[in-house]
């Protein structure tokens, strides 16, 4: 039997949208913050769109009309309403077995996520993944997407390079990191943005589901 070798020795994930099912709390925690502190809603659209930005940058980009001194008081209510349902979130199915797989083909596997590092930590340890990632970042931690540096980290934290990486993310803001930081990226069509708006990073699949994701990089990762 021919042994194929391997073209990517990294593969980085998006976190929510991606591998964890919570696209639709996160627009629902935002909206319920704005309604808290009697800022304008945006629409379910406006709200998943900045999904994948760090905190800050993306409540921003949400509800641009806030005075600059209430964004605090936002986030504040935005944890509270994410963090009450957190619990009921988890991976979608068949995320698990791909990450294993991944693994037992000895790639290196990361997180690039707009997450705080005490939420992508709670969320690991809830689903039982702490050891599987080889290394993490997160937009608190470092600049937020699409600015390369979370990638850049991560390349050079593992040693690899970039012609040899591969980004997975369900954003624009995932493949424009991905096009910043010179490696490939695959897009999620089940996640945070419509797919039309993929075309212009020229991602090299976009794939429907969790399951297509498998298929696609056990043939061609």
């Amino acid at each position: 039997m021919t042994v194929r070798s391997r073209r990517f020795d990294l593969v980085v994930f998006d976190w929510d949208g991606t591998l964890f099912d919570s696209t639709a709390l996160i627009v629902r925690s935002i909206q319920n913050s704005c309604r808290d502190v009697g800022a304008d809603v945006p629409d379910d659209r406006q709200a998943a769109y900045v999904i994948g930005l760090g905190l800050e940058d993306a409540l921003r980009s949400a509800v641009p009309g806030l005075a600059r001194e209430r964004y605090p008081e936002l986030a504040k209510r935005y944890r509270h309403h994410y963090l009450a349902s957190q619990h009921e979130l988890s991976l979608f199915d068949g995320a698990l077995p791909m990450l294993h797989a991944l693994k037992s083909r000895n790639h290196w596997l990361a997180v690039a996520t707009g997450k705080s590092r005490r939420g992508l930590d709670d969320v690991l340890a809830m689903v039982q993944l702490k050891g599987l990632f080889d290394a993490t970042r997160t937009a608190d931690e470092t600049a937020s997407k699409p600015d390369p540096l979370m990638l850049n980290e991560l390349i050079a934290e593992l040693g690899a390079d970039p012609a040899r990486t591969l980004m997975i993310g369900d954003t624009t803001h995932d493949l424009a990191m991905a096009d910043n930081a010179g490696t490939a990226s695959v897009a999620v069509a089940y996640g945070a943005h419509e797919p039309l708006a993929f075309a212009d990073h020229a991602p090299l699949a976009v794939v429907q589901s969790i399951a297509e994701l498998h298929a696609w990089l056990d043939r061609y990762a």
